[in-house]
């Protein structure tokens, strides 16, 4: 029999979710780890992909001026050649970036709720992609503003978005990583890397969604109500870590998240090699 959530784990996994969705530390991974520790469980694929919708909806308010003149530049493009310009390209270059995470998504949705869980690929992908942020800010030019942003960019950011379909790996933090390596600054990596986020995890939350009550594989079995509460948590602290992380990585680079998830993925092996967590 499935085990039942209860509100105290609703509330503090959707308060997680709302803090490291969007910074480069992969709130799957989080999710995973603190649910172990603190409860003993898993909260499960499809709880975090429900509440990542709370999380997006921040990123659509946040984003909403922007968004709305892309989507209004992008239709008025296809009726008129005569004005497309950066909004029109950029609507065509987030649905270039979505396809390829939309479909290993989908093939590999099994895999994603069960075996891409276990907590020793987690602590191994925390360390291992520290290396890579840091080899972005290595060499990365960082010399060029979103306007500047191309078709290849867009392909290269979306085919390292399939990346955050493992916990531990951070969608934010390939992706930006990805931007970085192409030569765009860093703030304009993650605006790019928020825009091509909302498709894929909006699709991936709705697909979810009958699955968060009777979880597929392992995960705690949630209510309506607790779903709701987790999600409105994750939106109200995900809009306010968007406002910080855009101020903070346009002064700061990806050294400090670095060093904090190679901290804490060894921190998660320790503790399974003491026995004090289970995989």
């Amino acid at each position: 029999m499935t085990p039942t959530m209860t509100w105290l784990q609703a509330i503090v996994l959707g308060a997680v979710q709302g803090l490291t969705e969007f910074l480069p530390i992969s709130s799957s991974a989080h999710l995973r780890i603190i649910s172990e520790i603190w409860f003993g469980d898993d909260a499960g694929a499809s709880f975090t992909a429900v509440t990542q919708l709370g999380t997006e909806l921040a990123v659509l308010l946040f984003f909403a001026k922007d968004i709305w003149r892309i989507i209004l530049a992008w239709f008025a493009g296809l009726r008129d050649q005569t004005k497309r310009g950066l909004d029109y390209r950029i609507g065509w270059y987030v649905i270039l970036a979505t396809i390829p995470i939309g479909v290993l998504g989908f093939v590999f949705k099994d895999q994603i709720r069960t075996a891409g869980r276990n907590l020793w690929l987690v602590a191994i992908m925390l360390i291992l992609f520290s290396f890579v942020f840091l080899a972005a800010e290595y060499v990365g030019k960082r010399d060029r503003p979103l306007e500047k942003i191309t078709r290849r960019d867009a392909i290269v950011m979306g085919v390292a978005q399939c990346l955050a379909l493992i916990p531990g790996v951070s969608r934010s933090g390939a992706t930006a990583s990805a931007g970085l390596f192409v030569g765009l600054e860093r703030e304009a990596a993650f605006r790019f890397s928020f825009l091509i986020a909302i498709p894929a995890v909006l699709a991936s939350g709705l697909f979810s969604l009958k699955d968060v009550f009777e979880p597929a594989g392992e995960g705690l079995a949630a209510t309506g109500p607790q779903i709701v509460v987790a999600t409105l948590v994750a939106f109200i602290l995900g809009y306010v870590s968007i406002a910080w992380l855009l101020k903070f990585v346009a002064h700061h680079s990806m050294v400090w998240f670095a060093t904090y998830r190679v901290a804490l993925g060894l921190l998660v092996i320790v503790l399974l090699q003491l026995g004090v967590i289970a995989a």
